[in-house]
């Protein structure tokens, strides 16, 4: 894993090498074990490297091809890279290195992009054909690793972090027609990015630019197009079961000690207990502790983790570590944090590194097979409408819960509700409308949803949520444990388990209490009762406590009043110190609202003050 920067000028300019260093060093937490730069002309490659495959100087990054003609900056991990070896010594090539790097840049000049569909990873990369004077960008599927880029003073500027980008000296300008959806779905989805002029390429793409600027960019992966002629064959539990287990086996590939990100959840469990199973043996898991205990899952992985002989190790993130912790992700994320519940990530990110280089994660499960309790009123969506008068009764409508179930189904479309089903904020309640922002993104998922996913609400809200909400937690992953300098890998977003899921019918994952069925009577069947039947908290955090009496995060509250961004656009018009006063004075009706003015103040303060 590391972090990658490029520069691809379109005239006779020459690149400063300084420019390449800056820009590289500013992701020096991504890759703390190496670098390199590559300057050839009008094209630039910077590379900081995390040693996991090939520890030796071979496999240094930029890497040239043995004939000079083809170079590569990447970051990620091929995990079936040694399949590809016999068939490209076959084509005569002789390998310097044991690195993925190298197979996937002769997979790549053997195959051209329709090597992609053979690969299984993560990755986000870039070749320079000098040849052809042409650079090939690329994405993996799901999108977990990133890729930023900007057309700048005549150039294009990628990488993996939007700081790099500014760090070399295109402008850091906002983009108030995106504040809307940064407010009301809660992050950018799509290309876009905050940040006027600086794009993401979107999963499941490539993009090829020549040295006139021209552009192409391509959508190799599309997973609507592939679950139309995909199909699990037998039974689908011993079918996950045994995909599962495979996908834990590729990612367990590594020259370096693997350990777990075990929460005491549903997802985390199985994938210890699927290691477990195949016999792999000295694995450390790591915990985040809460003092809350309606927030405290860690006596349930405390307790698996001793049932499968694994070492474990808890944390507790409070007080100077909560609020240092909370720093640097805000740093790391480059955009305002989205989930909230970063900090915790890096500090055990951070902890972790003195045991491991690479944690298991049991990210994507609950967006591949429904086990989000905000699915549940699309699954009951039109009985919900008939009987939203009853809603009102007195004796129910004081839940919290209730309340805002009133205000998600409250005149609202089937499709408004898809939409809006990871909000915390409802338009109307600002007096805003669906059509007041930009979410042109949304809306084409949301329509491809239905063309491929079929009629079930909860079908497409599954398949927006993997083209949108997915990649907001994929980016948080990302930023927390690279932040630390840790590789993050996510076995539940194999491709072919995420190709076989949207192929079964929904009720697979919705029957029963707590959801995810196929998970739970599969891989989680050998789990002990107290994690299968525990109810599901997430990663919750008390940000509420946090704010009251953690002084630095008071502080930054109180000067909430002097942000600048927050008199920006539609955020002008939020009565900011009137909510801000009554939550210290102990009303929590407003507590995710002021939990938004605190994390942009304090983005404001932590990283836009840096550029």
């Amino acid at each position: 894993m590391c972090g990658i920067t490029g520069i691809l000028r379109f005239d006779n300019t020459p690149i400063e090498e300084s420019v390449v260093i800056k820009m590289r060093d500013s992701l020096a937490h991504r890759g703390p074990d190496g670098c390199g730069v590559f300057i050839h002309g009008n094209i630039a490659f910077g590379h900081r490297r995390l040693s996991v495959i090939d520890l030796t100087d071979n496999a240094r990054q930029p890497f040239t091809s043995a004939d000079g003609r083809y170079t590569i900056t990447y970051n990620g991990e091929i995990y079936n890279y040694k399949e590809f070896i016999p068939e490209l010594e076959a084509r005569g090539v002789q390998f310097r290195s044991d690195s993925d790097t190298e197979v996937l840049l002769y997979m790549f000049i053997h195959y051209g992009p329709e090597m992609l569909s053979r690969l299984n990873g993560m990755w986000s990369f870039g070749i320079w054909d000098n040849a052809e004077k042409k650079l090939f960008l690329c994405r993996d599927r799901m999108g977990v690793k990133p890729m930023y880029y900007s057309n700048w003073n005549n150039a294009l500027y990628f990488a993996s972090e939007p700081k790099a980008l500014f760090t070399a000296g295109v402008p850091l300008k906002l983009d108030e027609s995106l504040f809307y959806e940064l407010f009301i779905y809660r992050y950018i989805a799509g290309a876009n990015t905050l940040f006027k002029n600086v794009f993401k390429l979107l999963p499941g793409h490539y993009m090829y630019i020549d040295v006139n600027g021209k552009t192409d960019i391509k959508r190799y992966w599309h997973l609507g197009k592939i679950a139309a002629k995909t199909k699990v064959e037998g039974d689908p539990y011993k079918w996950f079961q045994e995909q599962f287990n495979k996908s834990i086996r590729y990612r367990m590939v590594s020259d370096v000690p693997v350990g777990v990100l075990l929460s005491g959840g549903l997802d985390s469990s199985c994938v210890a207990a699927s290691l477990a199973s195949q016999g792999y043996k000295g694995i450390n898991t790591f915990t985040i502790r809460f003092l809350e205990s309606n927030l405290n899952e860690a006596h349930l992985a405390e307790n698996l983790a001793e049932k499968l002989g694994y070492q474990s190790h808890t944390l507790l993130v409070e007080n100077d570590l909560l609020y240092d912790s909370l720093v640097k992700s805000i740093w790391a994320h480059d955009e305002p944090l989205i989930h909230q519940n970063d900090p915790q990530l890096v500090a055990i990110a951070n902890y972790s590194k003195q045991y491991v280089k690479v944690l298991l994660s049991g990210e994507g499960a609950d967006e591949l097979m429904a086990g989000y309790i905000r699915y549940k009123p699309l699954k009951y969506w039109g009985q919900l409408k008939m009987f939203s008068l009853l809603l009102n009764l007195p004796f129910i409508k004081k839940k919290e819960r209730i309340k805002k179930l009133n205000r998600y189904i409250n005149n609202r479309s089937i499709d408004d509700a898809i939409l809006l089903n990871a909000s915390n904020f409802f338009p109307e309640e600002f007096g805003l409308s669906s059509n007041n922002g930009n979410i042109k993104y949304r809306k084409e998922m949301l329509e491809e949803a239905k063309q491929y996913a079929g009629d079930d609400p909860v079908r497409i809200a599954l398949y927006l949520d993997q083209h949108t909400y997915m990649e907001s937690l994929l980016m948080r992953n990302d930023r927390t444990t690279m932040a630390a300098g840790i590789e993050c890998r996510e076995p539940y977003l194999d491709y072919k388990l995420v190709e076989g899921l949207i192929t079964l019918p929904i009720s697979y994952f919705t029957k029963g209490k707590k959801g995810k069925n196929l998970l739970l009577e599969s891989v989680g069947k050998s789990l002990p009762e107290e994690i299968r039947n525990f109810k599901k908290i997430g990663l919750g955090v008390p940000w509420e406590r946090y704010l009251r009496e953690q002084p630095k995060c008071r502080e930054v509250l109180l000067s909430v009043k002097d942000s600048e961004v927050l008199k920006m656009g539609l955020f002008a018009n939020l009565e900011k110190e009137k909510n801000i006063k009554a939550f210290l004075d102990g009303d929590n009706s407003q507590k995710l609202l002021v939990r938004f003015f605190f994390m942009m103040r304090l983005w404001e303060i932590e990283y836009l003050s840096k550029f």
